[in-house]
């Protein structure tokens, strides 16, 4: 296979358009699952909520203006090609330069700070992006991005169980950290579980099945399994749309999986408000 010559131009530009994207249109997973909640809905004042949602949905993408204030940090998971080299500038550059221009030509808040304790002074452009890079074989760059708000990223939790705990304890932790989580971060949500690895691959697992679309499922059918009998028991808790009640608490439960060692189980969960915001692209 021949080297293939990119652009970093073109890297900026791919990354700027998915931001800009993916913070004026819903995804086409999250609409129509919002609209089958709606339409399924049993509490009168949760399919309020949802039709409200949904209508804001509308307005953000003909205006193209965003879906919420909040319009997240940026992360990206990046399928990088061995076969590809960049020109006149390097990838991490490019990647940064199209986060900034999508949150400043894009009029986006601004909601990243330079140090996380003592300064706290913001950025002023919402840079630096998060940036996860695997090399992979080819000669393409495939990119899955998201902007994360805050509201549901402060209910995420992580823990280290040990074998011992079993599914039973697996679950337990799952449903722990969404029952604490409550209505702060804005149901319906998605919930993202990254299970295995260590500490940090379990919470970028998890954070990645955020952004996987939830009209897929895990290709294990224990994993199957799992993801629709925690959607059923998070819809069973009565939170509903905005936290004001019904059965719509949750619109999907993604897991991820990867080997652990043998005296561990780390286990993660990663909780995603209802815009669920998530776009890719291949270059």
């Amino acid at each position: 296979m021949e080297i293939r010559r990119i652009q970093a131009s073109e890297i900026t530009s791919a990354v700027k358009e998915l931001f800009m994207d993916m913070n004026y249109n819903i995804g086409s997973d999250i609409l129509s699952a919002l609209n089958t909640a709606k339409d399924n809905e049993t509490s009168d004042t949760g399919r309020n909520v949802l039709a409200q949602i949904i209508e804001n949905h509308s307005i953000a993408s003909s205006e193209q203006v965003p879906i919420c204030q909040d319009t997240g940090m940026a992360v990206l998971f990046i399928e990088y090609g061995d076969h590809v080299v960049i020109e006149n500038g390097s990838f991490e550059e490019a990647v940064q330069e199209g986060v900034r221009r999508a949150y400043i030509d894009g009029y986006l808040r601004k909601s990243v700070v330079t140090d996380p304790v003592f300064d706290r002074i913001n950025t002023k452009d919402n840079t630096p992006a998060v940036i996860y890079t695997d090399i992979v074989k080819g000669d393409k760059i495939r990119i899955l991005a998201g902007c994360k708000g805050f509201g549901s990223e402060n209910m995420s939790s992580v823990k280290m169980l040990t074998p011992s705990a079993g599914i039973e304890g697996v679950k337990k932790f799952i449903m722990d950290t969404v029952n604490y989580a409550g209505p702060n971060p804005c149901p319906p949500i998605v919930v993202g579980v990254g299970i295995g690895g260590t500490f940090e691959k379990a919470a970028m697992l998890a954070k990645k099945a955020t952004l996987r679309p939830i009209d897929t499922h895990n290709p294990d059918e224990r994993y199957h399994a799992l993801e629709n009998e925690l959607l059923e028991e998070i819809n069973n808790t009565g939170f509903g749309p905005a936290g004001l009640g019904g059965k719509t608490t949750a619109l999907g439960v993604n897991i991820e999986t990867f080997p652990t060692h043998i005296a561990g189980m780390p286990v993660a969960v990663n909780i995603c408000c209802h815009a669920a915001r998530h776009k890719e692209t291949e270059i």
